[in-house]
């Protein structure tokens, strides 16, 4: 299976045992160094130049251009030192001499040509050493005599002559891993290895020159290993290979590699040099570079057909035809090749896999995996005959959708043991194509398509899968939302990471009812649907997408979710971020994997990288409950204040009041627009109670109207125009009047007539400090007695000079003259321009709003009067009148 795809429970297991990578990379040259660090760990030692970390048990001074240990900058804790890619030219005594602790050293790819014979006797501790690839010439047996607990010894590719070990190699019973040789090494003799007898190796690697000089049959017999490996190229001694296959011969290994078989030249010979296989029992056979012609290979699988070999590779191999072959049919044909599986990479010609025309020798292979051949086409031959294969690995080639789907291909019944396929890394754009490629594939449910071309709409429409696909894996390509229609319904896992998908279409989520686990991480899907309804998903994956939003409602239909990964998003740190995060960590049916280090906020500004874990707001911003009810209670209240102060302050009256005045008004413009304006008539309006009415008319008319210069008064009873609104007789007269006279009593207060006509006048006065208002107390009143909307009456018996109706009949005449002296001098009037006026019987007043232009009264008419027309001070009736001017 391809590499980037992310281990679930519903793939196989990759079937690569780790000490065949070991072994491999073994075999390629050595450990080049070990695992580095993270940096996390590292720590500089003071004024040095390599790094301590694990604690003091690990040093790294790998590649640092050191020419010697530099020991003194060491602790002796240390269990493991890293002095690869150096130049080191020797290793002495007193190098590692204060690590009695050592367990690992890394010498590989120096310039070591000594090592003292007593450079690790303080080091009884070591199981590994490597110093491949330096300038030895000779195997350091001395030096590595002491170390008893040695496991792993990697001392190839260096300058020595001979591969002879020394007796002492007896010791080293722990040994398991050992490579040695060199490319100065000409050849192998049966004594070089006898002191390995007893020894039993998991791994064993030899190198030699690449003009092998000789080989001993029987060199390789006393060798007890699982892996084994050769790196010597038998170009001029092609037999050679019949004697190491016959040493090897009644042994059980789990690895043969055979590296740079002929390095120069092609096996041109015709003697068999591979029948010797038929008595190997070997689990992997590799051929890793080296030259194949069309001959050699036939020779090896005709071979391997009657070996027990279960898996073949050739890798790195440059192929090439063989003009001396002759096709002599069916019978030319590798029709018996059993394995398990068989491994075609970076093969230089992709006419490899076309050497047998008839394409038989794929036809009982259980796994296939062709890699890097950069072939473009498969034969409709081909797939006939893959009928065996379980397991088709074709990635990282040149497929293209015209050249893998033929449609004049006749699939049916073809390959019908599949069930993984993987085309991944390839330049295919038609998922529809691809839907009729497999849909004869009755057994296949595993399909991985990662890093095409996919996802293009016009090529996503009418597509008919397997209905056993179970995995579908598409990562990496180019999704167009309507591309998903086209993806098979049937699938448990589904990979569309890196897929350029800005949104999701429901209605496939909606029809693929049994979808357990979907990836669609480093997309750029912009928001999450509030209703996305997948019963069966267990596992979601939707990290680095350019979403800032995410809620409860956005799972609520997803029951089985148990898995979330959403880190690396734009969010917007808001209060439904946070109830989602606290209520899903809370309740822990979701597991949020890459929590908390991958969730930051983006938005607003002042939250910019700052983790949500640690973003707390306010819980009156976050809890909609209570906002609700601090709302409700904020506008109760509020409601409850304004009523308190209309009852207090009557406002709900003044409001009545003022829409009477407006109302008023606009129908006095309407009048006045129609060519009926308005004159002034009386000297003053007289309000009153109609329970006053008898004094108005018995004592304040005749004293005011029946005299040589008569005043002209204004009373509802007499004045009012009969048919018009009360209100705008009211106002009309008001502000037609120079005075205003208020009689006051009890009766007038609780009058809400009089009320109304006092307010008017308020209004008529705004402006002018009340100089046109006339308060006669008829009754005593106590000012704090009053109601409350009599505030304005108030602070005039308060403030303002006011004239008492004396019960006196001798001090009547004086209030008389006193009046007359407020009034003024009567001015004369204009002739109303109506001839009759009707009289109407009184019904109270009321108000109106309405400020009124009226003449103020003559200086020179008003004795003693201050700026305001109205006398300075209060006049009792004990006291004297104030001189009052003739009539």
């Amino acid at each position: 299976m391809n590499s980037h795809k992310q281990e679930t429970s519903l793939k196989r297991p990759v079937k690569m045992p780790w000490r065949w990578i070991l072994f491999s990379v073994l075999l390629l040259g050595g450990y080049t160094s070990s695992t580095p660090p993270s940096p996390a760990t590292f720590t500089t030692t003071n004024g040095g130049v390599c790094h301590i970390y694990n604690s003091g048990r690990s040093a790294d001074c790998l590649g640092r251009q050191l020419e010697s240990v530099p020991w003194r900058q060491f602790p002796s804790t240390l269990e493991s030192i890293d002095l690869s890619y150096n130049k080191l030219q020797a290793v002495f005594a007193d190098d590692f001499h204060h690590f009695p602790q050592l367990r690992m050293l890394e010498l590989q790819y120096n310039n070591i040509s000594h090592i003292d014979s007593d450079a690790f006797k303080d080091n009884m501790l070591l199981e590994h050493v490597n110093i491949f690839n330096n300038s030895l010439q000779e195997i350091p047996a001395r030096a590595l005599t002491p170390l008893t607990n040695l496991k792993h010894l990697l001392m190839s590719n260096n300058l020595y002559k001979h591969a002879t070990l020394a007796e002492s190699f007896s010791k080293h019973v722990k040994l398991q891993v050992l490579s040695l040789g060199g490319p100065l090494v000409m050849g192998l003799k049966k004594a070089d290895f006898q002191p390995l007898k007893n020894i039993r190796l998991q791994g064993f690697a030899i190198k030699c020159s690449s003009n092998l000089s000789y080989y001993e049959p029987g060199s390789l017999e006393v060798i007890q290993t699982k892996q084994m490996g050769f790196d010597m190229a038998i170009d001029q001694r092609p037999n050679t290979l019949l004697d190491m296959i016959r040493d090897l011969a009644n042994k059980t290994f789990s690895v043969i590699q055979f590296r740079n078989l002929f390095e120069f030249m092609y096996y041109m010979g015709d003697e068999d040099i591979f029948q010797g296989l038929k008595d190997i029992s070997a689990n992997q056979l590799i051929f890793h570079r080296g030259k194949f012609n069309e001959n050699l290979l036939r020779m090896a699988l005709l071979n391997l057909q009657v070996a027990p070999v279960k898996r073949l590779r050739l890798q790195y191999i440059d192929f090439a035809r063989s003009p001396t072959f002759v096709d002599s049919g069916a019978s030319s044909s590798i029709t018996d090749l059993a394995l398990d599986k068989l491994d075609l990479w970076y093969i230089s010609n992709p006419d490899v896999l076309r050497f047998d025309w008839r394409f038989t020798w794929f036809n009982k292979i259980k796994e296939l995996s062709i890699k890097y051949v950069y072939f473009n086409s498969v034969p409709c031959d081909a797939w006939v005959e893959m009928g065996g294969v379980e397991s088709l690995d074709v990635s990282n080639n040149r497929l293209m959708d015209e050249f893998i789907f033929n449609q004049r291909c006749q699939y049916e019944g073809a390959m019908p043991n599949l069930h993984t396929f993987n085309m991944s890394y390839n330049d295919l754009s038609s998922l529809r194509d691809l839907s009729l490629l497999t849909k004869e594939f009755t057994q296949l449910q595993v399909l991985d398509l990662s890093n095409n071309k996919l996802g293009s709409a016009p090529k996503s429409r009418g597509c008919t899968w397997q209905r056993n696909i179970t995995q579908f894996i598409a990562h990496h390509n180019h999704f167009e939302s309507e591309a998903l229609l086209c993806l098979p319904t049937t699938v448990l896992y589904l990979d569309l990471s890196y897929c350029d998908l800005d949104q999701l279409d429901m209605r496939y989520f909606e029809r693929a009812t049994n979808l357990r686990e979907l990836l669609l991480s480093g997309n750029k899907i912009k928001f999450i649907p509030s209703k996305w309804r997948s019963p069966s998903l267990q596992s979601l994956a939707l990290d680095g997408n350019s979403f800032g939003l995410i809620s409860k409602a956005s799972f609520q239909d997803m029951p089985q979710l148990s898995s979330l990964k959403a880190g690396n998003n734009p969010y917007h740190c808001t209060c439904e971020l946070h109830v989602f995060v606290q209520d899903t960590l809370s309740q822990g049916k979701v597991n949020l994997t890459d929590w908390p280090l991958n969730y930051r906020c983006y938005h607003p500004e002042a939250f910019l990288n700052t983790v949500i874990s640690k973003y707390f707001p306010g819980q009156v911003a976050c809890d909609i409950r209570l906002v609700i009810i601090i709302c409700v209670a904020t506008t109760t209240a509020v409601i409850l204040i304004l009523m308190l102060i209309c009852y207090i302050f009557d406002l709900s009256w003044y409001t009545k009041a003022t829409y009477q005045i407006i109302r008023a008004k606009y129908r006095a413009h309407k009048e006045k627009a129609a060519g009926e304006p308005s004159a002034f008539t009386y000297h003053a309006f007289i309000s009153y109670s109609h329970s006053d009415a008898d004094w108005v008319r018995d004592q304040l008319l005749p004293c005011l109207e029946n005299n040589r210069n008569p005043y002209r008064l204004c009373i509802h009873e007499r004045d009012f125009m009969p048919g018009k609104w009360i209100i705008d007789n009211i106002i009309e007269n008001i502000e037609n009047s120079r005075k205003i006279i208020f009689v006051l009593s009890r009766h007038f207060v609780n009058s809400e007539w009089c009320n109304y006509e006092l307010y008017f006048a308020q209004q008529r006065a705004m402006g002018k400090a009340f100089s046109d208002v006339i308060l006669v107390v008829k009754e005593p009143i106590d000012p704090r007695s009053l109601p409350s909307k009599y505030c304005k009456l108030k602070k005039m018996l308060s403030t303002k000079t006011y004239l008492e109706w004396p019960q006196q009949v001798n001090q009547q005449a004086f209030f008389w003259a006193q009046l007359r002296s407020i009034l003024g001098k009567p001015a004369a009037t204009r002739e109303e321009r109506h001839s009759v006026k009707s009289r109407t019987s009184s019904v109270g007043a009321v108000s109106v709003i309405g400020p009124l232009m009226a003449d103020r009264v003559p200086e020179e008419d008003i004795a003693d009067a201050d700026e305001e027309g109205e006398p300075k001070r209060r006049m009792n009736n004990d006291e004297r009148p104030i001189p009052l001017p003739a009539f």
